[in-house]
């Protein structure tokens, strides 16, 4: 259950509504996820988180998917349900199948069980893997 309301585009201050425009006109759709409106209570908030998402899952290096996947690993690391379902849908939106799916989660809980390990462990780092 949210903990603010989700504003509806009547509701939006003039700042928040020139924000959903932007992300409309950028994803090519007219759909604004519930994340955006609760955001909109903060229009300066939510201008500072929509400019940095759109420069970190922008155009770069990395292809859209591998962002979007990797976006979805850190979402299941840190056990957020609203971002691993928002950036599974988009990972499959640009590409990622089933078994792209699967061998994400394989490498997540590999991961989550090895860093348990070294932390529990308290390995510390080889000299090699220095810079």
């Amino acid at each position: 259950m949210a903990t603010v309301t989700l504003l509806t585009d009547e509701q939006l201050a003039p700042e928040a509504a020139a924000v959903f425009a932007d992300i409309r006109a950028t994803r090519g759709t007219d759909y604004i996820n519930n994340f955006w409106r609760a955001l909109a209570h903060d229009p300066a908030l939510l201008a500072r988180t929509w400019s940095q998402l759109k420069v970190v899952m922008g155009p770069g290096r990395l292809a859209p998917q591998v962002k979007e996947m990797i976006y979805l690993a850190v979402s299941i690391a840190h056990g957020c349900d609203y971002c691993i379902h928002s950036h599974t849908a988009a990972a499959r939106a640009k590409g990622m199948g089933e078994a792209e799916l699967m061998e994400l989660m394989a490498i997540v809980g590999m991961a989550a069980q090895t860093n348990r390990m070294v932390a529990g462990l308290g390995v510390p780092v080889d000299e090699a893997f220095k810079r």
